[in-house]
């Protein structure tokens, strides 16, 4: 199957690294321009200078904060002033792990903008140029949590899940203008969040980084983390025409660790 995504653009979130950078590289590869959206200008314009622009695409870089639900909401609509943006790659860093019991609300609060809040007001950005093409695709790079949640993440589940509903919601309400909206749902997965969430555990129970790790890939039936660009492969075929017909969708890309269809 070839994917062809020459002529459309996408505006990537979180691209600055993980698997952000790994889907502005691979729909780049597949002809695609590509919007850079994160915090740090100068880790953006590293990634920029490594897209693919054999099929004479251009690139671009934009910053937002997404601790700043006004900034957001200004970055996006300076975006789509100058841009008519195809595929939105909704995509973010997880909120600090955690027991629920134990959170401030004001976590909860502060997750809630970061994640949904940002993400609607970056769908309510695009879509109005989706609808006026007839084409669109939103992709929400989430959690397994969607399906069951994760020890000791309770304020990324909570989120994770109403993320999750809100765009079922928003894939029923676009179908008709042909936008779809999709999530994935990624593992462990070999990026620098990992990395953190390993080395916090293994400072918090006073044990050895690698028997985290080996703990954690002994729940893994592939018995190894994912990487970046396998999450990537999802979102390039979902942004493509040979998924016009799948919306409302979870999918999972996490080795088989879920323990539910």
């Amino acid at each position: 199957m070839i994917i062809d995504l020459k002529g459309k653009t996408a505006l990537v979130c979180g691209s600055s690294q993980g698997i952000g950078r790994a889907i502005a590289n691979e729909m780049a590869a597949a002809g695609a321009n590509i919007v850079l959206l994160a915090r740090n200008e100068d880790k953006l314009n590293s990634v920029m200078s490594a897209l693919s622009s054999t099929n004479g695409q251009s690139h671009f870089v934009y910053t937002a904060d997404f601790s700043n639900t006004e900034n957001v909401l200004a970055v996006a609509n300076k975006i789509v002033e100058k841009h008519a943006i195809d595929i939105l790659v909704n995509n973010t860093g997880g909120p600090a792990a955690g027991k629920a019991i134990d959170a401030n609300p004001v976590e909860f609060l502060q997750a809630f903008n970061a994640h949904l809040i940002n993400n609607h007001q970056l769908v309510q950005a695009v879509v109005p140029s989706m609808k006026t093409r007839k084409f669109g695709r939103v992709i929400n790079i989430i959690s397994t949590s969607v399906k069951v949640p994760l020890h000791n993440l309770g304020v990324s589940n909570t989120i994770r899940g109403a993320v999750g509903n809100w765009s079922k919601t928003l894939a029923n309400e676009l179908a008709v203008f042909g936008i779809t909206v999709n999530n994935i749902l990624p593992g462990a997965t070999e990026t620098e969040r990992l990395t953190t969430i390993i080395q916090n555990k293994s400072n918090k129970m006073a044990i050895e980084q690698d028997i985290v790790k080996e703990e954690m890939l002994a729940e893994i039936p592939m018995r190894r983390f994912g990487k970046p660009e396998e999450i990537a492969y999802a979102a390039v075929f979902l942004s493509s025409d040979k998924a016009s017909y799948i919306t409302g969708t979870n999918t999972v890309v996490d080795g088989g660790r879920t323990p539910c269809l």
